[in-house]
């Protein structure tokens, strides 16, 4: 999870013209999203010998220029669940600078006119010269939520996931509703039951990619366990020993799971 500490030294500011120094922070992508790191799992000191589509000042950490660099490139770099694995800070970081990145590419020309965008001398947005439409960060608000039921914990068998048994109930919000009412919704769409005592617990970015996962805990209240068979493929009530842990603590699910387990006398 991000901590906050994280960010104190952390100066949000953007602009296409300042040129990077030797000292400076470079994070490197490419289109597929995956981050530049040398040998020694490190963030490049220059860009020498990268073919640079856009170098993009984002801000000052720890003292020192921040700047998202996308190339064009045949390497392969890595993608940002393996930099978690070795080095939880620089995945929180250059997960900020990957959604950054995505926003200055999806909205280089206005997607009202098309005219070519330029960046606001203030505020964090996109602007069109011609028509005044503005472009803000996108960020998908989405759901997840532990569901108990006694000493039991309800998980499901997600089409999508192909190396994930059984994992927690989550979701996108919908236009137009609540956070509150898209966990009752997606509840009940994915597996046909009602839940009471809805809580929410914690939030976590996640660029996977650009969503922010609100995490919640719920009650079971009423109804069968029915699944629709295409998104959702099984769904169970899991004790605390039966549950099969992910291999991998990164996302806010696990620690969701904890609790429920830690909760168990």
């Amino acid at each position: 999870m991000i901590e906050k500490s994280l960010y104190e030294n952390y100066q949000i500011n953007f602009d296409e013209n300042i040129t990077p120094d030797t000292d400076d922070i470079l994070f490197i992508f490419n289109d597929n999203r995956e981050l530049f790191l040398d040998d020694d799992k490190k963030l490049a000191k220059s860009l020498d010998n990268f073919d640079v589509n856009f170098c993009l000042y984002i801000g000052d950490y720890k003292d020192k220029k921040a700047f998202v660099v996308n190339v064009e490139t045949d390497e392969t770099f890595y993608n940002l669940m393996e930099v978690y694995e070795f080095n939880h800070d620089l995945y929180h970081i250059a997960g900020k600078a990957v959604l950054v990145s995505d926003w200055y590419i999806s909205h280089r020309f206005c997607g009202r006119c098309g005219t070519p965008t330029k960046i606001d001398e203030k505020d964090m947005m996109l602007k069109c010269p011609q028509c005044g439409q503005v472009h803000y960060p996108r960020i998908a608000p989405a759901i997840i939520v532990a569901i108990r039921n006694g000493d039991k914990l309800l998980m499901a068998k997600h089409s999508y996931h192909e190396n994930i048994r059984y994992a927690l109930i989550a979701g996108f919000v919908e236009p137009g509703e609540t956070i509150e009412e898209a966990v009752h919704r997606e509840v009940l769409e994915e597996v046909g039951v009602k839940i009471k005592n809805l809580q929410y617990q914690r939030s976590q970015s996640w660029p996977f990619p650009n969503s922010l996962m609100l995490g919640f805990t719920a009650e079971y209240e009423s109804g069968n366990i029915k699944v629709d068979g295409d998104e959702i493929l099984r769904a169970e009530w899991f004790k605390k020993d039966e549950i099969i842990r992910y291999e991998s603590d990164i996302s806010i699910s696990d620690w969701l799971i904890q609790e429920f387990i830690d909760s168990i006398d």
